[in-house]
């Protein structure tokens, strides 16, 4: 008898059902380009949200569809509960995607960002059929190098002083009590989710990967985002920037050029 585990149990493991039914709720479009040849899913950090890549947006249309995700627990989605496990926002994000997989899709990732673009491509191969053309994994380890972290544990001032060294959150809002305290229990979550997260080793993509990393970033070294190779069988390009974990912020000309290259290629090959 083929026994099929109940929605939520796979392997094992037991995860909160995600109420999914709105897909919309996961995607903005700021800069709709219904005529590109390839489409690009940009996920953001932990605490990060969808008005993140808003300027990537503005810059690659209308040659690139861009996608930013909103993850639940801030901005609009902010009277939603945070989610804690990347299985569970791979899960709801891969569903949320399939209604915009009719051209070429890439996926666009920084740190936390990073993880869910590789664990939604692996789910997107695996079980729909369905091939990436490429990740971009910005400012992010690869997915089996483990570090122990224990930000999620700290108290709220002891996550705004991890916030304030990676200097990703804009000064005015970790000024702002009213603001943070909004903000603060999805960026508990998010942290929850990506310092628990674990990849096997033998965990891969097809697709290729484009590794983003900043030579100062104190979350990420070399080594560790050379290691991304061993998580791709499609090959891995390496581009390393001045600056530290959000390099990208200050390099977002050289970043640009290189996602734009890499998708014309890409939209070449259909």
């Amino acid at each position: 008898m083929n026994c099929r585990a109940a929605p939520g149990q796979e392997h094992g493991v037991f995860r909160p059902l995600i109420d999914n039914q709105n897909a919309d709720a996961w995607i903005r479009r700021y800069q709709a380009a219904d005529d590109a040849a390839i489409r690009l899913v940009c996920l953001p950090h932990a605490g990060g949200s969808a008005s993140f890549y808003f300027p990537m947006a503005q810059a690659l249309a209308p040659a690139v569809d861009v996608l930013s995700v909103q993850y639940p627990g801030r901005q609009d989605r902010r009277h939603e509960p945070g989610i804690t496990d990347i299985g569970v926002y791979a899960d709801a994000l891969t569903s949320a995607l399939l209604p915009w997989v009719d051209r070429p899709l890439a996926l666009f990732g920084h740190s936390m960002g990073a993880v869910l673009a590789f664990e939604v491509t692996r789910r997107l191969e695996r079980d729909h059929g369905i091939d990436p053309v490429r990740i971009f994994a910005s400012g992010r380890r690869s997915p089996s190098s483990h570090r122990p972290e224990t930000v999620h544990l700290r108290d709220d001032d002891g996550i705004v002083a991890e916030m304030r060294e990676l200097s990703g959150t804009d000064a005015a809002i970790l000024g702002d009590e009213d603001i943070l305290r909004m903000v603060l229990p999805a960026i508990r979550s998010d942290y929850t989710a990506i310092e628990n997260y674990r990849a096997a080793p033998e965990h891969t993509v097809n697709a290729p990967v484009t590794v983003l990393t900043g030579e100062s970033d104190p979350r990420t070294s070399r080594v560790e985002a050379e290691s991304w190779e061993g998580h791709t069988l499609g090959g891995l390009d390496l581009h390393s920037f001045p600056g530290g974990h959000f390099f990208l912020t200050k390099q977002q000309a050289q970043v640009l050029k290189i996602v734009s290259e890499e998708l014309a290629a890409a939209a070449r090959k259909g």
